[in-house]
């Protein structure tokens, strides 16, 4: 708490003055945070919906953060075409019948016996 003192042509005049300032290292920064080591920062890539990337710096650790694309400014094929590929593909079951003519008494033969 500051007290300053001003004198008049009348008397004085007596006033308290209180500052409350929030400094941090980032008050003078206008395009990013100069500092070499961010406090709790990670680096992060951004992509946005038409697929361009904006690298920053992000509070929690992740390497990628994909915007959602809004659907409501794509065409109705492009729009089914996105549908589509967010539903679970079904799993293909082949059935292989392998004929099995192998004869192991043929090959006893070979055997060496002790």
């Amino acid at each position: 708490m500051m007290q300053f003192t001003k004198l008049f042509t009348g008397g004085t005049l007596s006033v308290n003055v209180s500052f409350v300032r929030s400094l941090s290292s980032n008050t003078a920064a206008i395009v990013k945070v100069h500092r070499s080591i961010y406090a709790r920062r990670y680096p992060t890539m951004m992509v946005l919906p038409d697929g361009a990337t904006i690298n920053l710096s992000y509070h929690e650790p992740r390497r990628i953060i994909k915007l959602p694309l809004d659907l409501s400014l794509l065409s109705e094929a492009e729009r089914k075409a996105r549908i589509e590929k967010r539903k679970p593909k079904q799993k293909i079951r082949i059935d292989d019948d392998v004929e099995d003519t192998f004869n192991a008494n043929k090959y006893l033969k070979y055997l060496k016996k002790k």
